[in-house]
């Protein structure tokens, strides 16, 4: 008792005035703290009062990381498609099966083929003038005309080419289309669209995609597919399940604009998955990405396989509406200019009704692409779990199928109206150098080696290789651990990216080298996002150890912070 009484006293003077022995001294130290606690309440509250409710939200390297995270790990087709294709398929037997998932592939690639032809084409300057085009304007139009001399590519969907593709290609799309449909929701927090078209819909795959991404708030789909086969496979499919949308077929644009009213044209989202590399011409792809255009109400997406050409198709696709709506808009406020005052409140109320596009995804910015050109091209991968029809039909020349596959694709989402300013993710904030950030610790932490608590450059040299450790389908159940990532917690994140010009874009995997991390990076060089730029960022563990932490985790198709 002598000793905690000598403790205690000891340190009253230091430390602890409200331990005092003297209850009047306690009572009167309690007061004075607890009326101090009040009036910093009192201001607390007044100063609260005094913020804007639209104060911006401030990051940090935490909440930045999550607000990046775009790329997903691999993706499983839900049961019920799986269920709904096996369904499908059980009468068909094995041996035609094959024969018809080989021959589909074959008309595939002499589609390729045909559609490189016409590329070499454009560029040995086979192209013909735009008749629609103003005066003096030939010359920039004509870049979107070529004349073929290739005939038509288009394929045609029968019975057996819609069997085959089913078995082959669907489970791929759907997850492609899953991919880009879950970045446009997440970069669109607020958007949650309730009539849909899909163009090219084939056998549903993109409705599959859009059901499990928006599960509540579509209403009505209109599906555009030209191919009786594909309408029926995808009626087929839909059969036994609950909760579906009003759904409508058509087989063309133009039977859907005549039993349409005109003032309910507009959808929501307007998607074309995988349709226009089958168009023959790209005078034929332009006429009908500006009807997909002038029926889209807010977001336009536009997905082709990941190939030099499928890139090309929505590099063009994407330039001719930007360039339409700039063109749209200048025109606007040249009659506005040229209005009588009293006339220019109601001009510029129109000009303000989601006139302008911007590019939500993946491009940072609304200027040209910079990998035109260039002997590089933009597309991502989507790795997903293989289904049974897609075991049992595809071969592999005697191998073992692998239990993954993966899905290159190409894509871009526009939105109708112009791109938000935004404030850039890294102002203001300041990071550390390894060396400053070392000369902070605390002497008892200098024990620690703290350059354990990196990888060693021997150890980041020789990354382990995921495709070595791969198995036969039948041991996935170990193979799914190297893949697949836990995406709920990215999910459920209050912070996400914005749609300003300060987020860029990772298009290739990242590279590592010792202790810096390379990534090739599609970036906006102006605030307005009006201009992009292609750049190989380099962040090193030595000037940047908390940029390098994010690089280290960053993957093929996630956003970088500038």
């Amino acid at each position: 008792m002598t000793i905690q009484r000598y403790i205690y006293q000891s340190m009253e003077p230091l430390h602890f005035p409200l331990l005092s022995p003297n209850p009047d001294t306690r009572r009167r130290v309690r007061k004075a703290v607890s009326s101090k606690e009040r009036c910093r309440s009192e201001s607390g509250d007044m100063a609260a009062a005094l913020l804007p409710e639209t104060a911006p939200r401030l990051l940090t390297p935490e909440t930045i990381r999550a607000a990046a995270k775009q790329s997903q790990g691999i993706q499983l087709v839900p049961l019920s498609l799986r269920r709904a294709i096996k369904r499908y398929l059980r009468d068909q037997d094995k041996a035609h099966m094959n024969r018809k998932v080989l021959q589909l592939s074959a008309s595939f690639e002499r589609a390729k083929g045909t559609g490189t032809e016409l590329a070499a084409a454009a560029m040995r300057g086979a192209l013909i003038d735009d008749p629609r085009a103003p005066s003096g304007a030939e010359q920039r139009a004509a870049r979107w005309k070529v004349r073929s001399a290739y005939g038509d590519i288009g394929l045609r969907y029968r019975e057996d080419e819609t069997v085959a593709y089913v078995a082959s290609r669907m489970p791929a799309i759907y997850a492609a289309c899953h991919r880009v449909l879950r970045e446009v929701r997440r970069r669109l927090p607020d958007f949650a669209p309730a009539k849909v078209l899909d163009f090219g819909a084939g056998p549903s795959s993109a409705l599959w995609a859009m059901r499990a991404v928006w599960p509540k708030s579509i209403e009505k789909v209109n599906l555009v597919e030209p191919s009786k086969e594909m309408q029926r496979a995808g009626k087929n499919l839909l059969d036994n399940l609950k909760g579906l949308p009003l759904i409508h077929s058509y087989d063309s644009i133009q039977e859907l604009n005549r039993n349409i009213e005109k003032h309910e044209r507009r959808h929501d989202l307007v998607i074309s998955s995988y349709a226009l590399g089958e168009i023959p011409s790209l005078n034929d792809r332009i006429t009908i990405v500006r009807q997909l255009w002038d029926l889209t109400g807010d977001v336009l997406v536009l997905l082709e396989p990941g190939t030099p050409q499928g890139a090309k198709i929505i590099s063009q696709m994407r330039s001719y509406i930007l360039w339409m709506e700039k063109r749209k808009c200048r025109k606007i406020e040249k009659s506005t200019r040229a209005a009588p005052s009293e006339m220019k409140s109601i001009v510029c109320q129109e000009a303000s009704l989601k006139n302008g596009a911007f590019v939500v995804a993946p491009c940072p910015h609304d200027g040209r692409c910079p990998l035109e050109n260039t002997d590089k091209y933009c597309h991502f991968v989507q790795r997903l779990e293989r289904t049974s029809s897609q075991r049992a039909y595809k071969r592999s020349n005697g191998v073992p199928l692998r239990g993954f596959e993966d899905e290159k694709f190409c894509y871009v989402a526009l939105r109708r109206g112009k791109r938000p300013e935004e404030a850039w993710p890294l102002d203001g904030m300041k990071f550390e150098t390894l060396k400053e950030r070392h000369a902070k610790r605390n002497p008892e932490d200098l024990i620690i080696d703290y350059d354990e608590q990196f990888p060693s450059e021997e150890d980041e040299e020789a990354p382990v290789n995921a495709e070595d450790c791969l198995v036969p389908y039948d041991s996935d159940a170990q193979e799914l651990g190297l893949f697949h990532e836990t995406e709920e917690e990215f999910e459920e994140q209050s912070v996400r990216a914005d749609l300003g010009g300060g987020w860029g874009r990772i298009i290739y995997s990242p590279i590592r080298r010792g202790r810096q991390v390379q990534l090739d990076v599609c970036r906006a060089t102006k605030r307005d996002a009006s201009e992009g730029a292609f750049e190989r960022v380099v962040i090193t563990q030595s000037k940047n150890p908390t940029m390098h932490h994010q690089a280290r985790r960053s993957l093929w198709g996630d956003l970088w912070p500038v």
